[in-house]
């Protein structure tokens, strides 16, 4: 043996077992079991605990970090081009606050419909159908705030009485918190068919999308599409129970929640056929689901005194109603041969409206050809007819469809080849874009 000075060490001497004393046997020196001596001193006894939180929190960040990163990003970059424009078109500080107008270019944020919403906040509601003196045209009926769903209002009053906020900030606070809640459930739909890297594209794709300007600002659709996203997954992974308590919680902030409660209807009606499930979740979570836009449409007739009292109030104080897509094919018509003649006409928000209108069904088609679960079909294909089929301010259907995200699937399983620097490339130009066509024509030139 060498003791590292290059000269030879003592031989050790070989101890016998006969000759260790008894005090320094293996079993007295080292137990096999030796006791569990406790913390340190000093230390808490959870560290234990707060190590396994930790490294929870860790594998939470490692999942989500990804797609929350890339939805702020492409989010943060879209909305300080839209910041940018309006400060500098300046066309915000000769209009009225409540129509597009402020003091400041995020004061816009929380105009149009966003005042109805600060309003319901403030003061609740007051459903009633009192007539226009004198009007004989479209609009006969004074805007009422009946006409817009509570749950978004109801959250924006909670925060505000938590944290102190103002109606504004509160709504500001609740629309990016549900958006980035929309994302990941976005992702983790678009995950399970696709892939994770399919999963963060459809994440990007939804933040560009030419509606996308709504998602942060006092509006509903950042809400919406986070529960119905996650409705959509909780049928995905046969959580029938929490599909139908998100949907009937989806039919309280928005009124297409209808068509995703047929989607679900369709979703369990396949997997009981095909012997899936049995039959009592299913139809547990069937007859929860349209509960909440029933519950607060017979609430708005009951105390206007006309059972059909909401689409009255839309009708006369909005135009807005179901003519079966008369309104749209005027305009379809109308755009391509530069008339702009039409209802509610906008030159430069209906010309990105028709865009949106005419991608759509190509979306559905890829869509279809993956073969996706029946409710991401059913889903789209009914809200998309139900916005086509009616008379509105037609600019604003980019917005209407922000919350079918699964028209962004079958795009983000093509694109899920490209690598890193042509992805960010592409998006990041969309991102930056979507401040004008997203962002500036909304709110701008448009009437949201």
């Amino acid at each position: 043996m060498s003791t590292g000075t290059g000269r030879p060490g003592p031989t050790p001497a070989i101890v016998t077992p006969a000759a260790v004393p008894a005090a320094a046997t293996p079993s007295a020196v080292l137990p096999a079991r030796a006791p569990d001596p406790g913390p340190p001193t000093g230390a808490p006894a959870h560290r234990p605990a707060r190590h396994a939180w930790h490294a929870r929190l860790r594998r939470l960040a490692a999942e989500h970090g990804p797609v929350l990163a890339t939805y702020g990003a492409l989010k943060l970059a879209g909305f300080a081009v839209f910041m940018y424009l309006l400060d500098a078109a300046g066309d915000f500080r000769d209009k009225h606050p409540r129509f597009g107008g402020g003091e400041h270019p995020w004061d816009v944020l929380g105009s149009w419909d966003g005042w109805w919403y600060q309003q319901i906040a403030l003061h609740g509601y007051d459903p009633a159908l009192e007539p226009v003196p004198g009007a004989t045209g479209l609009i006969t009926l004074e805007g009422n705030s009946a006409a817009f769903f509570p749950l978004y209002p109801a959250l924006m009053r909670m925060v505000s009485e938590v944290t102190g906020l103002g109606p504004y900030g509160s709504g500001m606070a609740v629309a990016v918190v549900a958006s980035f809640v929309a994302a990941l459930g976005i992702h983790a739909v678009t995950a399970r068919l696709g892939g994770r890297r399919a999963g963060l594209i459809a994440v990007g794709l939804w933040a560009v999308w030419p509606g996308s300007g709504a998602q942060w600002a006092v509006y509903s659709e950042s809400v919406y599409t986070a529960l119905a996203a996650w409705a959509c997954y909780a049928v995905l992974t046969r959580r029938w129970l929490t599909a139908g308590v998100l949907v009937f919680t989806a039919g309280l902030a928005r009124p297409t929640a209808v068509t995703l409660a047929a989607a679900l209807a369709v979703a369990g009606l396949v997997a009981v056929w095909r012997r899936r499930e049995r039959l009592r979740r299913p139809l547990a979570a069937v007859l929860i689901a349209p509960l909440g836009t029933a519950g607060y449409l017979g609430w708005v007739g009951y105390r206007m005194g006309e059972w059909n009292g909401y689409s009255t109030l839309q009708d006369g104080a909005w135009a807005h109603k179901f003519d079966y897509g008369r309104h749209t094919l005027d305009v379809l018509s109308s755009v391509p041969v530069g008339h702009f003649d039409y209802l509610f006409a906008m030159p430069f928000e209906d010309v990105v409206g028709v865009g949106v209108v005419l991608l759509v069904p190509v979306l559905t088609v890829l869509l279809v050809r993956l073969r996706p679960p029946a409710v991401l079909v059913v889903y789209t294909v009914l809200s998309y007819l139900m916005v086509m089929g009616t008379q509105q301010i037609f600019g604003n259907v980019s917005r209407y469809l922000l919350p079918l995200f699964p028209l962004v699937i079958p795009l983000a399983l093509g694109m899920r080849r490209l690598r890193v620097p042509s992805l960010a490339v592409v998006l990041g130009t969309a991102a930056l874009a979507s401040g004008s066509y997203a962002g500036y024509v909304l709110f701008e030139l448009g009437v949201p």
